[in-house]
């Protein structure tokens, strides 16, 4: 009976120890959310748009300069030298979009790690894919990347 006893006891011991090993959990994250509240992402978002009006201004006074040239052949070749330039300062937005979007997803992500060893979570997810269950970590990162400490 002792060693019965014994035996049982080392089982629930090493099933103690298997589930507190896993008990991790898994958390998730309103990456919509976190870059609403996120100061860094809405300072970037207004320069890319500042960036985009910039261009759109462009077009405007290249129009204007289109309308005031007088032979076909002058307009064909403002045409050709402004889609040049055009197709070089939307290729410039496009890639200051692509790295202001580079380093917001980065410095969230740094956070959301940080977050993770903290909470000690096994996993961070898109809040889209849990169903139920899980953690909301979203303003835990949200203080997080406020406070700068990531």
């Amino acid at each position: 009976m002792k060693k019965n006893l014994a035996a049982l006891a080392l089982i629930l011991g090493l099933c103690g120890l298997s589930s507190q090993a896993i008990a991790g959990g898994v958390g998730y994250i309103n990456y919509p959310k976190v870059q609403d509240n996120f100061p860094f992402a809405q300072a970037a978002i207004k320069e890319v748009d500042a960036k985009g009006l910039e261009l759109q201004q462009y077009m405007v006074d290249k129009e204007k300069q289109y309308k005031a040239l007088d032979t076909p052949l002058k307009k064909q070749n403002f045409e050709e030298a402004t889609a040049k330039e055009f197709n070089a300062k939307q290729e410039a937005l496009l890639k200051l979009k692509t790295q202001k979007e580079e380093q917001v997803y980065n410095k969230i992500q740094a956070a959301a790690k940080q977050v993770l060893v903290e909470q000690k979570l096994d996993a961070i997810v898109d809040f889209r894919v849990i169903f139920v269950g899980g953690v909301d970590i979203t303003d835990l990162v949200i203080q997080k990347l406020k406070s700068g400490t990531y």
